[in-house]
């Protein structure tokens, strides 16, 4: 599974699990959710700093992937034929009547 699906779903799973015991305890939901949140992120920044550094290792090789896409390629050469012709998409839709 993916590092940063773990990391999410852990720092979700603290927030709930503190929101839950602040509701049970009757704390106001919006103090609980503050507190939640605070701690959730305490938590996670302290104990998973492995997993944290695995997300942005994760982050930083799909931003170096590759930077030609050849998809992007086909719809440019595609858009560059059709910017010679601005009445062809036009002509197209007559002939499609």
């Amino acid at each position: 599974m993916k590092p940063w699906i773990i990391y999410s779903l852990l720092r979700l799973g603290i927030f709930a699990a503190v929101f839950a015991l602040l509701m049970v305890a009757q704390v106001e939901w919006w103090l609980s959710a503050l507190i939640a949140a605070i701690l959730g992120f305490a938590i996670s920044y302290i104990f998973f700093g492995k997993l944290r550094d695995a997300v942005a290792l994760d982050i930083v090789a799909r931003r170096a992937g590759p930077s030609h896409d050849p998809d992007r390629d086909a719809e440019d050469a595609e858009s560059e034929l059709g910017a010679g012709e601005p009445d062809a998409e036009r002509r197209d839709l007559e002939s499609d009547r």
